[in-house]
């Protein structure tokens, strides 16, 4: 397999994958594209690349941005901007956690510190069954937040090792 071809292979399976960290394919094929690219593009270079509009260049590109993933730079004396992808996989994986963290896990928390408030007779099954499951939940959930927390707060050799030591 040819460069461009193993380019092209990756930027489809990265697109698939993104669907799995909550963001669409066409925002992680430009991430991927940029991930495999030695220097910043254009959103030109982008559009061209992957055959996209230049609406959803522009708005998948923001998107990138408000998520953490892509960076803007302007080179003196152009008018044109630039993007680029940091090709660090550690900081990356933290990026999309620390967003998914925020746009899913908080408001599902915020919710469920709600509902273990709920009073109710605890003889009473339906309340019964509902307040376990409500706190196991909730407690489960604070859990993935602190891990989360720690994996954020981590450096990539101590983080992994932690997580072999609990597989041992």
């Amino acid at each position: 397999m040819e460069l461009p071809e193993a380019k092209q292979k990756f930027i489809e399976a990265w697109g698939k994958l993104g669907s799995e960290w909550g963001i669409n394919r066409t925002m992680a094929q430009v991430h991927a594209l940029l991930l495999v690219t030695s220097t910043e593009l254009t959103t030109e270079e982008i559009m061209e690349s992957l055959s996209i509009s230049r609406g959803n260049a522009n708005m998948t590109l923001r998107d990138l941005m408000g998520w953490g993933l892509v960076e803007k730079l302007h080179k003196a004396g152009e008018r044109k901007e630039y993007f680029f992808a940091d090709k660090n996989t550690w900081n990356i994986a933290r990026q999309v956690a620390k967003e998914r963290r925020k746009r899913e896990l908080e408001p599902v928390m915020k919710i469920l510190d709600e509902l273990v408030k709920v009073k109710g007779d605890s003889k009473d099954p339906e309340f019964a069954t509902f307040n376990k499951s409500v706190t196991d939940i909730n407690k489960m959930a604070k859990n993935v937040d602190k891990t989360l927390e720690t994996m954020l707060k981590a450096e990539e050799n101590w983080f992994w090792g932690s997580i072999f030591k609990m597989f041992k």
